[in-house]
């Protein structure tokens, strides 16, 4: 596990996190291309984010919250290390399945199954830590909190000799990964039809 500094800022979430894990970021990724492509409303995004940190991130992952001047969170980060366990069970399938299907159209998870495994199929043979989601309330956006939500796992990673890897699903963030690192590496289709997703490595410094 990465040593990140205790003084950094950041206070790792636990299982019991999972759904302020999620809604503060998929809050953050209700306008995103990819992800309005796949789920098509807000609250189908939140759903799938919801299940997905429950069964994989908190568990498996490597997941932080950074707080806001009254203590309450207002951004959060979702890691998991490149070959971390991403299997979920019967029951977790289908409580994202009735998820999608009460709060979205005809489709999402099809989209949303097939976007997974070209994702999968495109992530690097080489070990890494991947960043799957990042996201800052509305009323903190623009006042640093995602560089304090970033900064202090990328020295970590530097300081252990570990690459990192994400999948950018909105151009309007590209300057905000290149300027910590992140270097471009491919484009690829989320799906038939759907908008790029942009690769992006980092190596350690």
């Amino acid at each position: 596990m990465l040593e990140i500094n205790s003084d950094s800022g950041l206070y790792q979430a636990g299982p019991a996190d999972w759904k302020q894990l999620a809604d503060i970021t998929a809050e953050a990724f209700s306008e995103d291309p990819v992800n309005r492509w796949i789920f098509q409303t807000p609250k189908a995004i939140r759903s799938c984010f919801r299940v997905l940190a429950r069964e994989i991130y908190t568990k498996h992952g490597l997941c932080h919250f950074v707080h806001g001047p009254n203590g309450v969170p207002v951004g959060a980060a979702m890691w998991a290390a490149h070959d971390a366990p991403t299997g979920m069970s019967k029951l977790a399938e289908l409580s994202l399945a009735l998820g999608l299907a009460r709060h979205t159209g005809k489709g999402a998870l099809a989209r949303a199954t097939a976007a997974g495994g070209i994702m999968a199929r495109h992530h690097p043979d080489a070990p890494h830590l991947y960043l799957f989601t990042i996201g800052v309330v509305p009323a903190a956006r623009g006042t640093g909190q995602g560089h304090a939500l970033l900064a202090p796992v990328l020295e970590a990673c530097d300081r252990a000799g570990q690459a990192c890897y994400l999948e950018n699903s909105n151009p309007a963030n590209f300057g905000f990964y290149a300027a910590h690192g992140f270097e471009h590496v491919e484009y690829f289709s989320a799906g038939q039809g759907g908008p790029p997703l942009q690769a992006m490595w980092r190596e350690a410094r």
